[in-house]
């Protein structure tokens, strides 16, 4: 590991004009990937921030029934968290998916949305990476590639993006609170990771002397009965070949009010299914009509040879996970 600085930050504001000043410098929170980028030569910061005394540890209610959770808050308190657990349960179950305890009980919510790709050719610096070293080629077009995405890709990248919680996060239109020297910014965080397009290192629109301070989640009533549903290989703590965070909302004559979708293992970032929502927005909450929803999000889809499987299990994760949303409703 190559040596570095190393500075604790007392307050936000010392945070701040440290990452605007201090040469080459990263933010160190619970650490969970930062250090092992570090270790393995990837990230090589030569000002390491920590920020682990601000005060950005709690989860708050909002005067208008939303929630503040601050960018340091552990994913194990957040995912326990009673308000969390009754208002946005979806949230809670896509933390306790996404990891060991070891990993929740360390790793943050600023910090899980800043994850990198755990592409094996972004750790393998004898092959190309286009978000490792930009310009140099994408090793996985030719090589493995079955964990890769088959949305939002482009030829430089087709990483699938890592993270469980953001998936829940984009399905309940999060916004990412951000801080620098030159004052305080909000972006949704639907917006907030980028596609790879020509510059997949560039993964997020956070600026390099920004700060995550908060993320806050509207109030949503819907989210009270929605769902995190991940398939992966094992059992055990492993990323997610397709994930599924929804909601819904039925109608007396049977008709849906309202659907939320997002999906994770499949997208370069998380992907909110907009095109299905609009789908099934007015129509009958029927198994019908969740497959065709869950096939005109898919219509735009590119697998390749090793991850075209994702298609149709995406497809049919869709449908499992509207279905057993149609029942909690009908028992509620």
């Amino acid at each position: 590991m190559k040596s570095f600085a190393y500075l604790s930050a007392p307050d936000i504001d010392t945070a701040l004009r440290a990452v605007a000043t201090e040469p080459n410098p990263r933010f160190l929170g619970g650490g969970t990937n930062l250090v092992d980028l570090m270790r393995e030569g990837i990230e090589q910061p030569d000002t390491v921030i920590d920020i682990t005394r601000l005060p950005l540890t709690d989860v708050e209610e909002l005067p208008d029934g939303g929630v503040r959770v601050g960018a340091l808050v552990r994913n194990s308190h957040l995912a326990a968290d009673p308000l969390v657990r009754t208002r946005y349960p979806v949230l809670s179950q896509a933390i306790l998916h996404g990891a060991s305890g070891q990993l929740r009980n360390m790793a943050t919510v600023g910090g899980n949305l800043l994850q990198r790709t755990r592409c094996m050719y972004f750790y393998d610096h004898a092959t190309a990476c286009n978000r490792r070293d930009p310009g140099s080629g994408c090793a996985a077009a030719e090589g493995f590639h079955r964990n890769t995405a088959v949305l939002g890709t482009s030829d430089h990248c087709f990483a699938a993006h890592p993270s469980d919680m953001a998936v829940a996060l984009a399905m309940l239109d999060a916004t990412v609170e951000v801080r620098s020297t030159r004052g305080t910014r909000r972006i949704p965080l639907t917006d907030f990771h980028r596609a790879p397009g020509d510059t997949p290192h560039v993964e997020t629109e956070l600026a390099p002397d920004e700060l995550i301070t908060a993320v806050e989640l509207p109030p949503f009533p819907a989210a009270a009965r929605s769902r995190y549903r991940k398939v992966r290989d094992r059992a055990s703590y492993a990323f997610a070949l397709v994930s599924v965070a929804a909601a819904l909302e039925v109608a007396d004559d049977g008709t849906v009010t309202t659907a939320r979708l997002a999906l994770g293992g499949v997208g370069t970032r998380p992907w909110r299914a907009r095109t299905a929502e609009e789908v099934l927005t007015g129509a009958p909450a029927t198994e019908e009509t969740f497959a065709e929803a869950a096939a005109a999000e898919l219509a735009a889809a590119a697998g390749r040879p090793q991850n075209g499987f994702k298609i149709d299990l995406a497809r049919r994760t869709i449908v499992a996970t509207l279905r057993r949303l149609l029942t909690d409703w009908s028992a509620a």
